[in-house]
C-alpha cells in the first residue's frame, strides 16, 4: 500500500465523483482510477460502489475512510513536529473562519511580530469548518461555539453584542437603541443559513414573533456593510465589524441581549506547532485589546 494510494482515496471519498477528484489532484482521470483499482486489490475488496463516474463508498470503504484519514493525519502532525525541529520561528498556519470582521486586525498584528510564518485563511460555513477541524485538514477554526462533534478544544476569546445597521436617512436614523419587534416588517440583508450569525439571528426573530425577509443572502459578512450603505436592507451585523462608514448608523438591539461569541477552535489531538502557538496568542491578546477598548 503506497501513500499516493491513500491521498487519491481520500479525494475520491469526499468527492465521490472521478472527473472532480482528478481535476482536484491534478492527475488524469484514467491515473486516478487505476491508482484506486490497485489499492482496491491490495484490501482484496471494493471500497465504492459505481455508477458512470460517480462513486459512493460502501461499508468496506466507509470503515476504510477513518483509518486512512488517522494515518495522513498523523504522517503530517510528523512533518509539522519535525519542521519545528529544524526550522522553529517558521511554518505556515491554516485556519478556517465563518466570519472574516476580525481578520484584517489579526493577522496584521500576527504579521507585525512574526513575519517569518506564513498563513493560509478559508472562509466556510459552520458545517464545513467543523469537517476540516476533524479532519486534521485546519490548525484552528475561528467562530461562534457550540460547534457540533466531539474531540474539539474551544476556548472563547471575545463576546461581540449584534448591531442592527441601517443606512443614513432610515425611519430608524438617530436613535440609539431598537426592539426586534420594530423590524418586522424591514426587509435585511444578510449570510446565508449555516453561518452561525445567520441562525442566531433567526431564531431571535422568530422568538420576537417574525421571520425576518431577506433580499440578499450571500457568503461574505464583510459585504453587509456595503449592501446596507447602499439602501439595499438593513442589517444585522457584529459589533466586529463596525466601521466608521458614514453613512451607516448602528442601533443596539433592546429587550434582549444579542451577542454573538467568538472561540478559537483546534483538534484535541492535533500537535500544536511552534508557529501555531504564537498565533494562538496573538489571536487571545487581539480581542483582551479590543475587550479593553469597549465601553
Amino acid at each position: 500500500m503506497e501513500l499516493l494510494q491513500l491521498q487519491y482515496f481520500l479525494a475520491v471519498a469526499r468527492l465521490e465523483h472521478v472527473t472532480e477528484a482528478a481535476r482536484s489532484l491534478h492527475v488524469t482521470q484514467s491515473s486516478l482510477s487505476k491508482t484506486i483499482q490497485r489499492l482496491e486489490e491490495d484490501l482484496g475488496v471494493p471500497l465504492f460502489d459505481r455508477a458512470g463516474r460517480k462513486l459512493r463508498l460502501n461499508e468496506y470503504g466507509n470503515r476504510f475512510l477513518r483509518r486512512a484519514e488517522r494515518a495522513l493525519f498523523e504522517l503530517e502532525q510528523g512533518r509539522q513536529e519535525l519542521g519545528d525541529l529544524s526550522g522553529p520561528g517558521q511554518g505556515t498556519i491554516e485556519l478556517a473562519v465563518t466570519s472574516a470582521s476580525a481578520l484584517p486586525g489579526i493577522l496584521r498584528e500576527f504579521r507585525k511580530k512574526h513575519p517569518h510564518i506564513q498563513f493560509h485563511v478559508q472562509m466556510l460555513t459552520t458545517q464545513e469548518l467543523v469537517a476540516l477541524l476533524h479532519r486534521g485538514e485546519v490548525d484552528f477554526g475561528l467562530s461562534s461555539p457550540p460547534l457540533p462533534g466531539d474531540g474539539l478544544e474551544c476556548r472563547i476569546v471575545y463576546a461581540a453584542p449584534i448591531l442592527v445597521a441601517v443606512p443614513k436617512g432610515h425611519r430608524l436614523d438617530g436613535r440609539s437603541r431598537v426592539s426586534l419587534a420594530e423590524l418586522k416588517d424591514e426587509w435585511f440583508v444578510g449570510v446565508k443559513r449555516g453561518f452561525r450569525a445567520r441562525d442566531l439571528i433567526d431564531s431571535a426573530c422568530r422568538s420576537a414573533g417574525f421571520e425576518p425577509r431577506y433580499v440578499y443572502e450571500g457568503n461574505e459578512p464583510a459585504r453587509l456593510a456595503s449592501l446596507v450603505e447602499a439602501g439595499i436592507g438593513i442589517g444585522f451585523i457584529p459589533g466586529t465589524a463596525r466601521d466608521s462608514r458614514e453613512q451607516i448608523h448602528y442601533l443596539q438591539v433592546d429587550e434582549q441581549e444579542l451577542v454573538m461569541e467568538i472561540a478559537l477552535f483546534w483538534r484535541q489531538d492535533r500537535y500544536i506547532s511552534r508557529a501555531a502557538q504564537v498565533f494562538r496568542e496573538v489571536v487571545v491578546d487581539y480581542f483582551e485589546a479590543r475587550a479593553k477598548e469597549s465601553p
